[in-house]
């Protein structure tokens, strides 16, 4: 067994003092201990040096020593043979003559290649005492001495990687760029940080060593720079070799020449070399030629393909290579880089109608949908030139795309086609269609098609892909979102969603599986099931880009359900930044997000520019089923703001589009809700009790359409000011519990003052707080808060609010009342006292008295000064 060390290098032998093994066999030397000695390692590894620190160290001891193999015996000297892989087979024999004789000692290196005869016989002498010390590249550690021992002071980590990187810590390499990084920066810039390119001087002087090394070897490290793997099928060819033996014998010889790594890997400093001082015709038909031997093994086309781009290689086998490469991309879902090969594909000579339903998705994948558009239609318009398959890729790129914008019928539109016109070759991903159809009321459609067509005989069944089986979930769970059990639809839609994790061909859907789910989810009452399935989305990356920032925004719709605002803000402000284009469909979720963030925290300055993206993403994007709860929160706004003129056609729309459907309690009743809020804006009392009444009879379909249908009739009396604070109350807890934790404290807070009777206002307006606060990561009251009310409708009478005495007079150790704290806080924010009073469920009247109750208590001469007294104690 073999003793293997690092290897030393360099000239002086104090080169060899940071190699342990070094170091025992210079004291072996000394004592006397070391009799036969085998030492093997590639050029420029060491062994010279090692030799003539033994030759040191034996001199030392009193040993003679002796560099030429004697004729006779060789007594008490030590015999040290450098480069025995260059002996003739004579010189091997006696040298094994005198490796089995007794008497003196034997230290022989040499090179692992080549092997000359007798080669195996003499170190099995030499072995027969001593395993043989087997010279390695150098580790970290080892390039971090080397470097310390060449600038004469430890180097930085920084130095010591790039060093190891680009050397692969060979120590012939590892010395060499040491000293022309020297030259070139500087001792002490070097120290500090390398240059990222090696200096031309050096490049050039390792391509002298790398010609020397013969014809055949120089074209391997070329092959191996360009990225030909180490296998015989594609370098005999490339190399115009005879067998797979001349390989073996080629790269032997260039591992023990130390310019390649003992796994055969190509040195990035020797690829570097050998890349500069190739020609470049000499480089790109090596390119070429290695490029043609992948394709026709089936090999990695993908790495030739990239070394030819930007080449100017042209020709059929040059686009073939790229059309396979593109694919090859594809399939691994990388749209960016499959669509330059694509195009690298057109440019050498492809036809570009051929390929173009191929850069179509490859450009839905890179996120760019005015390519992926503008390719598809070119193969829409003439749909007969070419292959059916291809037609179908195309058709389902368009409809995923002008999904994404917001068009949803013209969507469907492309289905039917692709179904009527395309038949057999659209197959059973047909259902991929149903959400789709469903989307934009065509119910009897989506049940046909899930029915599925009649197989023609011996036609074969479709491949049971994740994909496939992701398209068969989703059909059928939107659809039981329509026709069946909300539940049934949201196991279905979770379980495509997991599906299709790991394959990134969700992005040719026309809505992600994950965003479905989370929007049946929400519309169930199931906050948790839904923000859950969006998490392991966008950890997923499921869908590409584009379909992230609907997961994110949707995550923001979540947040505002529960109540917390703050994470609603980042949630819109991660996916819609300041400037950002987004898609309709986006747009539209982000727009209603927004209008319902100012509309919950009460403030008008923040709503009307809200309001004004929101008017133009609603004219950008028609009503399909999967916007209806967005639409209702518009409505509110609009009707806030006297101008529902702007929703009125969106919601006859939407009613239409729902009485087509069957009136699905699971999605109108959202909508009926929001109905319901804006008629008592409004103050159209018949309208809000047509909205409840409708609520009343969905009650069943689920605990969340329970929860509004138990809070609606409250809310009508309210216009009344009727006021049963047992069954309040008991509705708000509802709302809470299924997720509509703000519009619990809104129906608890407008009842408390509404109601005339003392103690069921106190015991509402403890509610009121208790469901403000109890909401995930709620926080006091401050820039962002986590619960508000509304404005309060127009057409509720103003009931004069007396705040309960405990809280009047409940101090704290401070200056300060724990309520007046908190008014403080909210007045350091600039919000008018009618905001504040809507925010802490109290009258603008009652925030008016704290404010001039904590200005005399201050001794605050002007309002300046209040607020620099304020900020002290509150701390902004």
């Amino acid at each position: 067994m073999s003793t293997r060390t690092q290897s030393p290098a360099g000239a002086a032998p104090d080169a060899l003092a940071g190699s342990p093994i070094a170091r025992r066999l210079l004291r072996d030397a000394r004592s006397g201990a070391i009799t036969r000695l085998d030492v093997i390692g590639p050029g420029g590894h060491g062994k010279t040096v090692l030799l003539d620190a033994l030759a040191a160290a034996f001199a030392e001891a009193g040993v003679p020593v002796r560099r030429d193999i004697p004729a006779d015996a060789l007594g008490s000297a030590a015999l040290l043979v450098d480069d025995a892989h260059l002996l003739a087979p004579a010189e091997l024999e006696r040298l094994t003559s005198l490796a089995r004789a007794a008497g003196g000692h034997i230290v022989v290196a040499h090179r692992p290649w080549p092997r000359p005869t007798g080669t195996a016989a003499l170190g099995n002498a030499l072995a027969a005492t001593r395993p043989p010390v087997v010279l390695d590249a150098l580790d970290r550690t080892g390039v971090a001495a080397r470097a310390a021992l060449m600038l004469g002071e430890r180097a930085t980590a920084e130095l010591v990687d790039h060093v190891l990187d680009r050397a692969a810590g060979l120590p012939w390499l590892v010395d060499r760029l040491l000293v022309a990084l020297g030259a070139a920066t500087g001792t002490e810039r070097v120290r500090a940080s390398p240059v990222a390119r090696p200096p031309p001087e050096l490049l050039v002087q390792l391509g002298y060593v790398v010609h020397g090394l013969g014809p055949d070897v120089p074209r391997l490290l070329l092959a191996r720079a360009l990225g030909a793997p180490l296998d015989a099928e594609v370098l005999v060819p490339l190399l115009g070799l005879g067998t797979a033996a001349d390989l073996d014998e080629l790269v032997e010889a260039a591992r023990a020449a130390g310019v390649l790594t003992a796994d055969g890997l190509a040195v990035p400093l020797v690829s570097a070399s050998v890349l500069a001082r190739a020609p470049e015709a000499a480089r790109l038909e090596l390119r070429r030629t290695l490029a043609e031997l992948e394709l026709n093994r089936g090999g990695d086309v993908l790495t030739a393909a990239r070394s030819l781009l930007g080449t100017g290689a042209s020709g059929a086998r040059v686009a073939a290579v790229f059309t396979a490469a593109a694919e090859e991309a594809l399939r691994a879902g990388s749209g960016k880089p499959a669509g330059e090969l694509f195009a690298a594909a057109v440019r050498a000579g492809a036809p570009a109608l051929g390929l173009a339903a191929a850069r179509a998705e490859a450009a839905v994948l890179a996120d760019d949908l005015d390519l992926a558009l503008a390719q598809a239609d070119q193969v829409l318009s003439d749909p007969g030139q070419v292959p059916p398959r291809d037609a179908v890729r195309a058709g389902t790129v368009a409809a995923a795309v002008l999904a994404r914008r917001g068009l949803l019928a013209r969507s469907a539109e492309l289905y039917r086609w692709m179904g009527s016109a395309l038949g057999p070759a659209v197959g059973t991903g047909a259902v991929l269609a149903v959400p789709a159809l469903i989307g934009t009321g065509a119910l009897d459609e989506a049940r046909e098609l899930l029915r599925g067509p009649v197989p023609a005989p011996g036609a074969p069944p479709r491949p049971p892909t994740l994909l496939a089986g992701a398209e068969e979930l989703m059909a059928q769970g939107v659809y039981d979102s329509v026709a069946g059990s909300p539940t049934a639809a949201l196991s279905q839609l979770t379980r495509a969603a997991a599906l299709l994790e790991s394959s990134p061909r969700a992005a040719l859907l026309p809505d992600t599986p994950a965003a479905l789910a989370a929007l049946v989810a929400v519309h169930c009452g199931e906050l948790d099931v839904a923000q859950s399935v969006l998490e392991r989305a966008v950890r997923a990356r499921l869908g590409g880009r584009g379909a992230a920032v609907r997961h994110r925004l949707l995550l923001g719709w979540i947040a505002l359900f529960r109540g917390a605002t703050p994470g609603a803000r980042s949630a819109l402000a991660a996916a819609s930044p300041a400037g950002a284009r987004l898609e309709p469909r986006d747009e539209f979720l982000a727009a209603a997000l927004e209008v319902a963030l100012a509309r919950r925290t009460g403030d008008l300055a923040a709503l009307m520019p809200a309001w004004g993206r929101a008017r133009e993403a609603i004219v950008r994007h028609p009503v399909d089923l999967f916007v209806l709860q967005q639409l209702g929160e518009l409505s509110i706004a609009a009707t806030r703001l006297r101008e529902s003129s702007w929703v009125q056609p969106h919601l006859d729309e939407a009613t239409t589009l729902l009485a087509r459907l069957g009136d699905p309690a699971l999605w109108a009743a959202p909508l009926h809700w929001s109905g319901l809020q804006a008629a008592i804006l409004a103050e159209h009392r018949d309208e809000a009790g047509q909205h409840a009444d409708a609520l009343a009879a969905a009650a069943g379909a689920s605990r969340y359409a329970s929860a509004m249908a138990a809070a609606a009739p409250h809310w009508v009396r309210l216009l009344d000011a009727e006021v049963d604070a047992t069954a309040v109350e008991a509705a708000a807890r509802g709302l809470h519990a299924v997720g509509m934790a703000w519009e619990g404290g809104k129906l608890a807070g407008q009842a408390a003052i509404r109601t005339r009777d003392r103690k069921a206002m106190t015991t509402l307006l403890g509610c009121a707080r208790a469901l403000q606060s109890s909401g995930p990561a709620v926080r006091p009251a401050q820039a962002d808060p986590e619960a508000a009310t509304d404005t309060q409708p127009r057409g509720l009478p103003a009931v004069p609010e007396s705040e309960p005495a405990a809280e009047r007079s409940a101090e704290t150790d401070g200056p300060l009342s724990e309520r007046e704290r908190e008014v403080a806080a909210l007045v350091l924010e600039g919000l008018t006292y009618k905001q504040i009073g809507e925010q802490l469920f109290i009258s603008a009247k009652t925030v008016e008295h704290h404010v001039a109750r904590m200005r005399q208590r201050l001794g605050s001469g002007s309002r300046g000064e209040l607020f620099a007294h304020l900020r002290q104690i509150v701390g902004q």
